[in-house]
């Protein structure tokens, strides 16, 4: 009697997320949290009496909401849907239920409904933009200034490589396209995934919108009390 083989284990069907993040909003939001808690900690230790109690109903109130704004804010993309995850609110959108993706002062989904999103982990940076314009217009005359470098030696003129001026290399010569930022990468990224997955049998479905209790929760207690303890004389 034989045993059969042990079957190797198949993959899981759903594709992984592509994680989207503020570097720069984590950063913030950890030195911001590192404040708060100090100076909260500090009025519990060394406070007294009603000074104790607004140290710990501030604490309830902004802990939970620096979080949301600052680290809470992640965008998940896979083949199916993409699910953001903003400070106060999680939203579901299958690729087939979404209109488009905008990028001008803000970055936001579009539903077909006609619903917008914004998506709070993808910020626009204007400085990033300029600075990826000057950068794009830059390549393009090192690019120029390397064809007339390249003709002149092809006419004779004994000019090579060697004499296309510092901080051009062959990299740069055969760069094409223009330098975006690092947001507008990402959009791009993400409509590049819209194009290839809206029409997918697997993309349907409907949009979910679910308020994050988990913030909304302790930041209204925090408030509550902080309110009452105001009024209290």
């Amino acid at each position: 009697m034989t045993t059969p083989e042990p079957q190797p284990s198949t993959p899981d069907p759903t594709s992984r997320d592509r994680i989207y993040r503020s570097p720069m909003g984590i950063v913030g939001g950890v030195l911001l949290l590192a404040l708060v808690l100090w100076l909260g900690i500090d009025a519990l230790i060394r406070g007294e009496g009603r000074t104790q109690w607004l140290a710990l109903a501030a604490l309830i109130l902004l802990v939970p909401l620096v979080s949301a704004f600052t680290l809470r804010p992640a965008v998940y993309a896979n083949e199916e849907r993409l699910r953001i995850r903003n400070p106060l609110r999680v939203i579901v959108l299958p690729w087939g239920q979404i209109a488009s993706l905008r990028s001008g002062y803000s970055n936001e989904v579009v539903a077909k409904s006609g619903t917008k999103f914004q998506l709070w982990a993808i910020p626009v940076s204007l400085r990033a933009r300029k600075k990826a314009a000057r950068q794009s217009a830059q390549a393009a005359a090192d690019r120029n200034a390397a064809a007339r470098g390249e003709r002149r030696r092809r006419g004779g003129g004994g000019m090579g490589f060697s004499g296309l001026g510092a901080g051009v290399s062959r990299a740069d010569l055969g760069a094409d396209g223009p330098v975006r930022a690092e947001t507008d990468k990402i959009i791009d990224e993400l409509r590049e995934l819209l194009e290839q997955r809206e029409n997918e049998e697997s993309a349907r479905g409907e949009v979910t919108v679910r308020w994050a209790y988990e913030v909304v929760g302790p930041a209204l207690a925090g408030a509550v009390l902080l309110l009452i303890l105001l009024i209290m004389p």
